[in-house]
């Protein structure tokens, strides 16, 4: 059972209550989460958990102490604050400390959907059963796991602060490989309303990949032209697109640091087509209303035509460089200047190239340069003279993703669609467009399927 508002505004105003602390910051949140996973065309575990958790932060002479409990009582929440005080009591001054916001005005985002929050079992296992079906039929083995997640959370502040929202989310990746597995293909969506999540092109786009993956062949490793699904843009530029901090930047520890303790806002680093911005509003990729530390969110570009327009300050280090706060990102979008382009025209123009249905293991390699590696997974086809001609075996790759975006490298961009990293499972989304680049760098081979 979610709280709701009067409820969760009930259990902070106790918290608060119960603090003699200089300062504080409690929050409350109820949970619901349901899941059904399928192996091997069969279903295997189908479950559900309620939970409700309390959150107290304070301050006592600049020393910071936390505490937390999923006991919502009256005497579970006064322990929780006093052993919040007692921590702050013995800790060192926090010297990250600012005091916190004074009342906010918030503007809804409406990201939730009560049919997401209590999603039927019949309705489930009916799309899940169909998934099978599907599957039966092309002769591929199927796999996946369908999820859907509600919250409703409070939080609030000693200096008179208070933020109540509701959000949901549902996602499902499937996973098929014929049964020599030869061939892989999979495909994942999510969305905060259910009635918005396509099972049937997730079942039948994954099913399509593994089909068309058999009997892939070997190409050396090196620099390709490719063409990138979104799915393989979310990939790479959802590990990246939180990156835009300020401080990182200014310390010298960030793609965005420039010599002598500055950045390089206002420079052109990306090609001209592209905007990378967050949209709390965005129909289909409703954010947060409220970003770092409570700020109220707005729109915010962090690129314009290419140029890098904003780093991301928290309230800490804009109070330190004199400035104002970013009160983002709560989302990542990322959309053309220009008249996008489809799947189909990117094939087309393309004299020799590769098309990557996305990417898996992804990590760091160089923060200063965006660095990252990782493996194509489910699906590399050669496309030549405009057409694709076979699947080829997988690939490690190394790029940097500020080269990846730069002025030059940028060919054709798609229409942004709400898609989600696939090591994150669908717990979250942006709006990713394809790609079709000049230039990306495979370092070696990789057997796996």
């Amino acid at each position: 059972m979610l709280l709701t508002e009067k409820e969760a505004r009930a259990i902070t105003d106790k918290l608060l209550g119960y603090t003699k602390a200089d300062d504080a910051s409690v929050s409350v949140t109820s949970e619901t989460y349901s899941h059904l996973r399928f192996a091997a065309n069969s279903f295997l575990t189908s479950g559900r958990r309620e939970n409700m958790n309390a959150n107290v932060v304070v301050w006592v002479n600049r020393k910071r102490g936390a505490a937390s409990t999923n006991e919502l009582d009256e005497a579970s929440l006064r322990a929780a604050v006093e052993e919040a005080e007692r921590l702050a009591n013995i800790s060192p001054v926090d010297v990250e400390y600012v005091p916190t916001l004074k009342m906010q005005t918030y503007k809804p985002t409406l990201g939730y959907a009560e049919a997401t929050a209590n999603v039927p079992l019949v309705d489930r296992a009916k799309a899940v059963s169909d998934i099978i079906s599907a599957s039966e039929t092309a002769g591929v083995l199927s796999a996946g796991f369908h999820q859907a997640q509600a919250s409703a959370s409070a939080t609030a502040t000693k200096n008179g602060n208070f933020d109540y929202e509701r959000r949901s989310i549902v996602s499902l990746g499937t996973t098929a490989r014929t049964t020599d597995g030869a061939g892989s293909g999979y495909f994942l969506r999510s969305h905060f309303d259910i009635s918005r999540l396509d099972t049937s092109r997730i079942s039948r786009e994954a099913i399509r990949r593994a089909l068309e993956s058999r009997n892939a062949r070997v190409l050396d490793a090196g620099v390709y032209p490719v063409i990138l699904e979104p799915q393989a843009v979310a990939d790479l530029v959802g590990f990246f697109g939180f990156g835009f901090d300020a401080r990182n930047a200014e310390e010298g520890r960030s793609a965005f640091s420039a010599a002598g303790g500055k950045t390089r806002v206002g420079e052109k680093i990306f090609d001209d087509r592209i905007n990378i911005l967050s949209d709390p509003w965005r129909a289909d990729l409703p954010g947060s209303q409220s970003t770092q530390a409570g700020l109220p969110a707005e729109v915010v570009y962090l690129v314009k035509g290419g140029v890098l327009e904003n780093l991301v300050y928290s309230r800490f280090w804009a109070q330190k460089r004199e400035r104002q706060p970013t009160p983002g990102p709560v989302n990542i979008i990322m959309e053309p200047t220009s008249q996008p382009a489809t799947l189909d025209e990117m094939i087309r123009n393309t004299e020799r190239g590769l098309l990557v249905s996305r990417f898996w293991y992804i990590r760091s390699v160089d923060p200063r340069t965006a660095t990252l590696t990782g493996l194509t997974r489910d699906g590399v086809w050669l496309v030549e003279n405009g057409k694709i001609q076979y699947p080829v075996r997988n690939f490690r790759f190394n790029q940097s993703i500020i080269q990846m975006l730069a002025p030059g490298n940028v060919e054709m961009i798609g229409t942004p669609e709400r898609v989600g990293s696939s090591e994150g499972q669908g717990g979250s989304a942006s709006l990713l467009p394809a790609l079709k680049l000049k230039a990306f760098k495979f370092t070696s081979q990789s057997e796996a399927v």
